[in-house]
């Protein structure tokens, strides 16, 4: 494993992973409609065998496992700890789908064993992703189908956008981070995605963007709703790393302004955001 992955694996098996697992139900609602977007694209017929990378708590894994039926295998990996508990205690115990600990840039997998390769916001992170699909292209069956959602760019997705948007003057501003560097806005640019999957040797790539409106936070009334999404801001994301060194009284200045940024939304229940990601698919050459 690379070393600038060393941090990656620790903090999800560590403190991120277990925020992520206190979360999870919002966030996998959060991001529902992207990943049914990506099974589309990957169109997994019964019987076939998938290899979800990145796959979280599951929620992904048990969609497929759902298409491709009691014929057909999932092999749901991710290098959290605590995701992959959660999914498999959220796992139906007949269920098609099984889930590793692994870093699937690295791991042993199987060879020629898979007919798609998916993921859900689960490609991003890689430290070398040109080698990590090199790799993982080993895996997939001649023919085989590549479908997966990556995040655009931060400034077209408002999980980050109003958040951080808010604590300007708030918090010190900090460096803007390497847009190629690990991250979940790495894939922002849909050049550089085409030019990985080419160069790993994939076919066929197509990058079409996907726009939707969708649910963060969650609370019986508008207020509680509010509430829940600067929560969410708070523990997961971004702005938990631009808040995690500040005193109490910038946290409490910045959640005053986060709210008010999110209040400018609609949505009852949840506060509902503007969402903007790829939809990716390739094919792995037939010989």
């Amino acid at each position: 494993m690379a070393e600038k992955d060393v941090y990656q694996v620790a903090d999800w098996s560590g403190q991120s992973g277990e925020r992520w697992v206190v979360y999870q139900a919002r966030l996998d609602a959060m991001m529902a409609v992207f990943g049914q977007a990506a099974i589309e694209a990957a169109a997994p017929a019964t019987g076939e065998r998938v290899l979800d990378v990145g796959c979280g708590a599951g929620a992904s894994s048990l969609d497929l496992a759902a298409r491709v039926g009691a014929g057909g295998h999932v092999l749901g990996v991710d290098i959290s700890e605590p995701l992959i508990g959660r999914a498999r205690a959220l796992a139906p115990q007949d269920t098609p789908a099984v889930f590793q600990v692994a870093d699937a840039s690295s791991a042993e997998l199987p060879e020629g064993a898979f007919d798609i390769l998916f993921s859900r916001f689960g490609v991003m992170f890689f430290h070398d992703p040109t080698a990590a699909f090199a790799h993982m292209r080993r895996a997939l069956k001649p023919g085989a189908r590549v479908a997966f959602v990556c995040w655009r760019g931060m400034a077209e997705n408002d999980w980050v956008r109003l958040p951080m948007g808010a604590i300007k003057g708030i918090v010190p501003p900090t460096a803007p981070p390497d847009p190629e560097a690990p991250g979940p806005f790495s894939f922002g640019d849909q050049g550089r995605v085409a030019r990985i999957l080419t160069v790993a040797g994939f076919t066929d790539v197509a990058i079409a963007p996907f726009n939707a409106s969708i649910p963060f936070g969650k609370g019986e009334t508008r207020d509680a709703a509010l509430d829940d999404a600067v929560e969410m801001t708070l523990e997961v994301g971004p702005l938990s790393r631009a808040l995690a060194d500040q005193p109490d009284d910038i946290r409490a200045r910045a959640s005053v302004a986060v709210r008010a940024a999110f209040a400018g939304c609609p949505g009852e229940r949840s506060v509902m955001i503007d969402g903007a990601a790829w939809i990716v698919t390739a094919r792995n050459p037939v010989s």
